[in-house]
């Protein structure tokens, strides 16, 4: 393969900045530019010299041989001084340089998928690990690209083919002392991996809310004082206030970080009965998307919903413009009842997480589905006898092949793409 190379720090001036160099000629390369020998991994400061022996920059070099680095291959780093000019040099350096070419995107990952150095699971944690803003995206994160997703699977397929293997040695050496009813033992062994499969296809949905972030959508009758809450609880004038009726026409969203948990907080519309035709289109918009958010703030004179909105149990009710706070409602302009609200939201959301596992994607969720359909016919083929024993031995494979895409092992080409397309180069 092509020895590769990129920034892997972020671009622009800064303290330091890092080049990556992976692929059979990494060392060697870096020897060639620092007119010197690298001998071992420990970490060496070198000067940098372009094609006609100018110093570009004194840099820390540190090496990894093959196997033992994250590609799998020979790599080199170049942490040099943050400067653009310096970066820009050395990238033109590398550039000329026979058998070396530009990263793409997600590209380092990728080589350390193909030779094995970590599953499809982890190429998914980590791109929600680059990603993370908040302190549960980062725990979700580093949960799946830590391994527990592989792990888990491997323990489920374990199990699975033990399942299998009883049934086969039943059918392949019933002259031998072999057990002849084995249903018993291999419907447990099949119950206790749908067990686990039915929790973690549950908390799949909640996981994908925390890496895209909770929705939570302000709603009620005009001039309630609904962007002025929402300035408050951001911390920042992110949407126009006015004592005029309807100003807010179409839906404003901000995303913050309520104690660790990623929101984003929605301001629409005031609801009611009008004849302004734009207005009607908020107040539509507003009905629309806020019966897809994870909450809604009711905002209310009288503790009631307006005319038009339809009740859920999930939503907080709250009297409106308590600014002096002894209503027992929520003021945006003093802060009033506002503590308490957010720890409501703050309170509903971090239950919802408590059913997440280690399955964190939609593709996860699907690869599970399967491999229950297949388990549950298996279950309803052990009721039939010892005759089926080989048909159910194939459900049990198939749930096992179904699994196995979880992690890579089959069947991930049409998924490559759109797993790697979030990558930046240095990664």
């Amino acid at each position: 393969m092509d020895t590769i190379f990129a920034l892997a720090s972020a671009p622009g001036k800064a303290g330091i900045a890092i080049i990556r160099i992976s692929g059979s000629a990494a060392i060697s390369v870096v020897e060639k530019i620092t007119q010197s020998e690298l001998n071992g991994p420990i970490p060496k400061l070198r000067v940098i010299y372009d094609v006609d022996g100018n110093f570009i920059d004194q840099a820390l070099i540190l090496t990894f041989q093959a196997p033992n680095s994250f590609t799998g291959e020979n790599v080199a780093e170049l942490h040099l001084h943050g400067s653009s000019a310096v970066v820009s040099s050395i990238i033109d350096l590398l550039n000329n340089i026979k058998g070396l070419r530009l990263a793409e995107a997600g590209e380092f990952t990728r080589r350390s998928l193909d030779n094995g150095k970590i599953d499809l699971a982890q190429v998914e944690g980590l791109a929600d690990l680059i990603d993370a803003e908040t302190s549960a995206q980062h725990k979700q994160a580093a949960k799946v690209f830590s391994g527990a997703l592989g792990t888990k699977t491997k323990e489920w397929r374990q199990t699975l083919i033990k399942a299998a293997a009883l049934l086969v040695a039943t059918i392949d050496f019933s002259d031998e002392e072999v057990p002849e009813e084995v249903t018993s033992e291999v419907e447990t062994l099949i119950n206790k991996v749908l067990t686990e499969l039915d929790k973690e296809i549950v908390g799949v949905q909640t996981a994908e809310r925390i890496r895209a972030g909770f929705e939570v959508a302000i709603v009620g009758a005009p001039n309630l004082g609904k962007s002025t809450l929402l300035n408050f609880l951001v911390g920042r004038e992110a949407a126009i206030t006015s004592n005029i009726d309807g100003t807010t026409r179409d839906i404003i969203e901000v995303k913050f970080d309520l104690r660790g948990l990623p929101v984003t907080i929605l301001d629409t519309a005031g609801i009611r009965e009008t004849v302004d035709e734009i207005e009607e289109v908020g107040i539509s918009r507003a009905l629309e998307r806020s019966s897809l958010c994870d909450l809604r703030i009711v905002l209310s004179e009288d503790g009631k919903h307006p005319p038009g909105l339809v009740q859920r149990e999930t939503d907080i009710v709250c009297i409106a413009k308590d600014d002096d706070g002894k209503r027992g409602g929520v003021s945006g302009k003093t802060g009033a009842g506002v503590d308490d609200l957010k720890h409501n939201i703050w309170a509903y959301f971090i239950n919802q997480t408590q059913d997440v596992g280690v399955a964190t994607r939609e593709r996860h969720r699907v690869s599970m589905v399967d491999a229950k359909h297949f388990l549950k016919n298996a279950v309803v083929l052990l009721k039939d006898g010892p005759e089926y024993y080989d048909v159910t031995a194939e459900e049990i494979r198939a749930a096992t092949h179904a699994l196995d895409s979880l992690i890579g092992r089959i069947g991930i080409e049409n998924v490559l793409d759109e797993v790697f397309s979030s990558f930046c180069l240095g990664k």
